[in-house]
């Protein structure tokens, strides 16, 4: 019985180290700064198109109609993209 409880918790402790290995990076400062510049940039844009989304649907619904929103909204959403760190 002992045997079998030392490898549950074994096995727990595995996957919670799998979890942490999976957490996305902090964003840098250079990141924020994006962020906080899109969020300015495009706070019009944002009222505008997307006023019923919030968080990640908010700012899909802003990649969704990038054709509509402001050349300063476009500019710092290239400027976002640019500063997210690029998969291996």
């Amino acid at each position: 019985m002992k045997l079998a409880s030392l490898a549950l918790v074994a096995a727990a402790l595995m996957a919670a180290e799998c979890i942490q290995a999976q957490a996305p990076p902090a964003p840098t400062p250079e990141m924020q700064a994006a962020r906080e510049a899109m969020r300015k940039a495009c706070g019009d844009d944002m009222k505008k198109l997307c006023a019923d989304k919030t968080g990640r649907e908010a700012a899909q619904c802003l990649r969704a109609n990038a054709d509509k929103v402001s050349p300063d909204c476009k500019d710092a959403m290239a400027k976002l993209r640019s500063s997210q760190p690029q998969p291996h």
